[in-house]
């Protein structure tokens, strides 16, 4: 399997890996800055996959077990600096003969030592231009990525083979730790080029002034599921019956945390956002009860109920004006949650704010002075 093949593999399976690690991104980026921002996204996405590639170009291929039992070849090279002889000695390199230069490139034992400083540049790129790692801290990283693979091979796959079916070599550590460095001043010529570290992370922070329509979902979303883990938990020490009381504790949740804890629930706090009321400095419970019920009755509540009982129905009505007048409640059901969305996109407030008189907003910023106030005393 030649490394083109494997770079393929590693581009089938990355999405699998970026679904995975998209939510916990997500989050993090929120908690942490308020947005996501593309730039950082790309960044962070590209380190995956390349991470991902380096890996695959490592334990790819994957032989039999019976392979591998059948392997008589040394499992260790320990002799430091090895590649050069074995370049002196089988590339067919002279020096004072030209033509037998281009043969030597062509040769192993020019290639593998090439690649494998190759195969480590990026990681030194990365660890030195976005996670602004020192020249000793990026060589130190880059070693132990390379120790890393060296024991992946060493063990077999983590002893899912019976021995190692590749060769752990020193000279690859050294090799590999040395594409670290050249990655570090690749990274120091990335800098003056691109967006660094700072700029990238302040425009996260004044993206995150803002509450985007995802960062308000996943507020939601996870004080549901926060709300339901405790409730799950509650309901098998008190072994109460779930309904009525699932809803009773939902309602709660979502009225006394905000009411208690400055205008944020558990999932409002994790994401940096909080409700405030328009009419006055302190939100009062009102307002809360009044947001709540608009948004869970009038907002998701009547409307997906309204969808599920015409979609239910539609198939069992025979009169074309009951059809029609079923498809015009869908039709006006999803012109709603369209006209919802783009006023939610450009932080324009619907119903529920309106008529409660709050609004939801960013903390980020408030967070930051008061950083900053804390770091001015300290000094």
């Amino acid at each position: 399997m030649n490394y083109l093949a494997i770079i393929k593999i590693a581009l089938i399976t990355f999405p699998f890996i970026a679904f995975l690690i998209t939510l916990p991104y997500i989050l993090k980026e929120y908690h942490k800055y308020g947005s996501v921002y593309w730039y950082r996204a790309l960044i962070v996405y590209s380190f995956v996959l390349y991470l991902l590639t380096a890996y695959f170009l490592v334990i790819l291929p994957l032989p039999s077990r019976e392979e591998v039992m059948a392997l008589t070849t040394p499992t260790t090279q320990l002799i430091p600096f090895n590649f050069i002889t074995d370049f002196v000695n089988n590339s067919g390199f002279v020096i004072n003969k030209f033509s037998s230069y281009i043969t030597a490139l062509k040769s192993n034992e020019f290639i593998v030592p090439a690649f494998n400083i190759i195969l480590t540049i990026p990681f030194g790129a990365y660890l030195h231009y976005y996670f602004k790692f020192s020249f000793k801290k990026t060589i130190l990283f880059s070693f132990l990525l390379s120790l890393f693979f060296e024991i992946t091979q060493l063990t077999g796959l983590y002893f899912i083979y019976p021995r190692g079916y590749r060769l752990f070599d020193v000279d690859d550590l050294i090799l590999n730790t040395c594409g670290g460095l050249i990655g570090y001043f690749v990274g120091t010529l990335l800098l003056k080029f691109l967006p660094d570290r700072e700029n990238i992370d302040d425009i996260s922070k004044a993206l995150g002034r803002k509450v985007s329509i995802v960062r308000r979902s996943l507020a939601y979303s996870l004080d549901w599921f926060i709300a339901t883990f405790i409730f799950i938990i509650l309901y098998f020490l008190f072994n109460f019956p779930a309904f009525p009381y699932y809803l009773i504790f939902v309602g709660a949740y979502f009225i006394l945390l905000p009411y208690f804890f400055n205008g944020q629930t558990l999932g409002c706090k994790f994401l940096k956002i909080k409700i405030i009321s328009t009419k006055s400095e302190k939100l009062s419970l009102l307002q809360i009860i009044l947001r709540t019920a608009l948004f869970y009755f009038g907002y998701v509540g009547v409307p997906v109920i309204l969808l599920m009982f015409c979609s239910n129905i539609i198939s069992y009505l025979s009169n074309t004006i009951l059809v029609y007048s079923v498809l015009l409640v869908l039709l006006l059901i999803f012109i709603y949650y369209v006209v919802c969305f783009f006023r939610l996109a450009i932080s324009k407030k619907i119903f529920y704010e309106k008529w409660s008189k709050t609004r939801m907003v960013s903390t980020t910023a408030e967070i930051e002075i008061k950083n900053y106030d804390e770091n001015k005393k300290k000094d």
